[in-house]
């Protein structure tokens, strides 16, 4: 069910979309292999007493935040299931792991997120593509910026999660 990285990173793309893209990708695949093969009572744990974080809900909060901001902010789309219930569209809900999650379902979740997102970004003709709602109380982002923020949100995950995994394999 995961993603798995890209065959040959390009060192030299073709241009900044593809570019962003690329890495999005890259960093996509690195987290959702992160909740591949562990027992879900280790995923679902938290491993550090001082935070909420588990591996299967850093994975399950990156899937809301492909839906946040790919399908909520770019396209104003409604938040799709499990999103869309009350409460549900929030970055401190969307880290916990609720009775029923299972690691295959968090890992669908994701790539069901991202392949959304995917098609989301097709439909957009440009980088400069400014997006339906407005954020930050401000205005609205553009394509450009939510991929770049999409790349820091999806990396600095996977950096958590390579925490959390190495803290699996020295304990």
């Amino acid at each position: 069910m995961a993603e798995s990285p890209p065959a040959k990173l390009e060192l030299q793309p073709d241009d900044e979309r593809s570019a962003l893209l690329q890495r999005l990708d890259h960093y996509r695949a690195v987290a959702a292999a992160a909740l591949v093969g562990v027992l879900w009572r280790l995923a679902s744990a938290r491993l550090f007493p001082a935070t909420d974080m588990t591996i299967a809900g850093i994975v399950k909060h990156l899937a809301w935040a492909e839906d946040r901001w790919f399908q909520g902010r770019l396209l104003g789309s409604e938040m799709s299931a499990p999103w869309n219930q009350a409460g549900a569209d929030d970055a401190d809900h969307s880290i916990r792991v609720a009775p029923g999650d299972t690691a295959d379902g968090i890992l669908a979740l994701y790539a069901s997120a991202c392949e959304r997102s995917r098609v989301a970004v097709a439909r957009c003709d440009s980088l400069s593509h400014v997006a339906a709602v407005p954020s930050f109380g401000i205005g609205p982002v553009n394509l450009r910026w939510i991929l770049v923020h999409m790349v820091e949100e999806t990396a600095r995950h996977a950096g958590h999660l390579d925490v959390l995994r190495d803290t699996l394999t020295n304990s």
